[in-house]
C-alpha cells in the first residue's frame, strides 16, 4: 500500500506543484484545484471495489477483500488490493477504451473552467498513466489495458498511446 500511494501522490504532488508554479496559482481560491487533485488521484481505485463487489464477487480474492472491508481493516485491505491488482482482469476503468473516453471528458472539464473539476480530471488521468507505467515496468507490458480495444496494436503503438496520454495530460495541465 505504501508503495502504491507513494508513487501516485509523489507524481501528483509534483505535477500539481509545477502547474501551480507555471500558472501562478497562489491564492486561496486555487485550493479547489488541489482538493480535486487528491480526489482524482484516489478515484480510479474505486474500480477495484466495483470488481470485488459487482463484477466478480464469488472469486476467492474478492471474498477475502470484502471480508477485510467488513472488518474495517482498511490498511490490510489496501495492501491486499495493491498486491493482487494484476490478478483482476476486465476492470471497467483500467483499460484503454475507458481512458480514451475519459480523455474526451477531461478536455470538456478542463476547458469548462472548474478548478475542482480540472484537479479531478488531471489527477484521474495521471493515476491511469502511472498504473500503465507500473504494469510496463513490473510485468514488462501493459497488454491487459488493451483487451477490449477494438483494434490490435503492436508494442510500439501501445507505447505511443502511453506517450500521447502523457502529452495530452501535460497540455491540459499547463495550457488550457
Amino acid at each position: 500500500m505504501k508503495k502504491d500511494l507513494a508513487i501516485h501522490f509523489t507524481f501528483a504532488i509534483a505535477l500539481f506543484v509545477l502547474i501551480t508554479l507555471f500558472r501562478d496559482w497562489f491564492s486561496l481560491g486555487f485550493v479547489a484545484f488541489w482538493i480535486g487533485g487528491v480526489l482524482g488521484t484516489l478515484l480510479p481505485d474505486v474500480d477495484h471495489l466495483i470488481y470485488v463487489y459487482i463484477l466478480k464477487p464469488n472469486e476467492a480474492a474478492s471474498q477475502k477483500i470484502a471480508s477485510l472491508i467488513s472488518q474495517r481493516r482498511i490498511l490490510t485491505t489496501w495492501d491486499t488490493l495493491a498486491s493482487t491488482s494484476a490478478d483482476r482482469k476486465g476492470l471497467l476503468i483500467h483499460n484503454a477504451p475507458f481512458q480514451i473516453l475519459f480523455l474526451i471528458f477531461s478536455i470538456l472539464i478542463v476547458t469548462s473552467g472548474s478548478l475542482i473539476g480540472m484537479g479531478i480530471a488531471l489527477g484521474f488521468m495521471l493515476h491511469l498513466i502511472l498504473d500503465e507505467v507500473v504494469d510496463l515496468v513490473e510485468i514488462g507490458n501493459f497488454d491487459g489495458w488493451f483487451s477490449g480495444f477494438p483494434v490490435n496494436l503492436d508494442s510500439d503503438q501501445k507505447r505511443w498511446f502511453l506517450v500521447a496520454n502523457v502529452l495530452i495530460l501535460l497540455a491540459l495541465g499547463f495550457f488550457f
